[in-house]
């Protein structure tokens, strides 16, 4: 959720990836409905943190070379698959409250709360790593992540407990939850599903890895298909090469321009990259370079509703 500059999600740059992820996606195996998982408000994103060294496997940061005018009608991955979002169409970031779309809007991502917009393409916000203050109680004690001395580890700009998925055991049943919320996505008709906080391990104090984040996303992805559901990478371009490998589909990325991140984006989902900026310079560099090729929104920071006093929504 909003906003690297100013909240947390971001992709903290090119953040120190602690080993070479190996998560391989398996065959996708249907998965029935359940229900019972606590609401979950929408979390914010941390300021953006220093730059370090990118994978191996990380896209290169360059803008790719011009490719051809994309198609903009949603796709399938595969046929009777899931059904993917269409490129460089008009999107409207609505987690904070949902509205009526602005015209002209074909794609719209809301919080799992809530329900889709009719006749659009809908992506379902999910806090995946995280558990937010208010859901923190309902969570196993265990699966909080704890650091040597027992204590929870803790996103400080936003007061969520960082979740345990540090051993296979563990992802496991984290993933059994939030498996219930893609669940209710897919009941309610949601087209996709977006996972927040795929770069929380960037802040366990070296206790988990990169390697425990593709793990976990790989089981969320597999579960996802299965409801035929399509699943964005949120953030981390550190490890937007690993795309295949994770089983995403698209990215959602939150102030890519003003980060000089949506070229490796971009090459990593094929221009299937849904932009967030949060400053009218960031729009004006994410048309600038991109705005030919990718879907690209100004909102304000609180992803605000109309009529709210800090409400913003530009496309150019």
């Amino acid at each position: 959720m909003p906003a690297k500059g100013v909240s947390r999600v971001g992709g903290l740059g090119t953040a120190a990836v602690l080993g070479t992820a190996v998560a391989t996606t398996a065959v996708l195996t249907s998965c029935g409905t359940s229900t019972g998982a606590s609401p979950e408000q929408p979390s914010r994103a941390a300021p953006k943190g220093p730059s370090r060294s990118a994978p191996s496997e990380s896209p290169s940061r360059a803008a790719p070379s011009k490719s051809p005018t994309p198609s903009t009608s949603p796709s399938r991955s595969a046929p009777g698959t899931v059904r993917l979002p269409p490129r460089h169409a008009d999107f409207d970031y609505q987690i904070g409250g949902a509205y009526p779309p602005p015209a002209g809007v074909r794609i719209v991502s809301r919080d799992r709360t809530a329900s889709p917009a009719p006749g659009l393409y809908n992506i379902c916000y999910v806090n995946a790593f995280q558990a937010q203050p208010d859901g923190r109680a309902s969570w196993p004690a265990d699966l909080l992540l704890r650091d040597t001395n027992g204590k929870v580890v803790v996103d400080e700009d936003w007061g969520e407990a960082l979740l345990d998925i540090g051993t296979a055991a563990k992802r496991e049943r984290v993933a059994a939850r939030v498996d219930r919320w893609i669940d209710g996505c897919a009941a309610k008709g949601f087209d996709a599903v977006e996972p927040d906080n795929y770069d929380s391990y960037t802040r366990s104090h070296h206790l988990l890895t990169a390697n425990d984040a593709t793990a976990f996303i790989t089981l969320l992805s597999r579960h996802a298909h299965a409801r035929r559901l399509a699943i964005a990478q949120k953030n981390t371009v550190e490890l937007a090469g690993l795309r295949k490998r994770t089983g995403l589909d698209f990215a959602v990325a939150e102030e890519c321009a003003e980060y000089d991140e949506c070229g490796a984006y971009a090459k990593a989902f094929d221009d299937r990259v849904i932009v967030i900026e949060y400053s009218d310079s960031g729009l004006r560099k994410a048309r600038s370079g991109f705005g030919t090729r990718l879907s690209i929104v100004r909102r304000d920071v609180d992803v605000s509703t109309p009529g709210s006093a800090g409400y913003v929504r530009k496309v150019r």
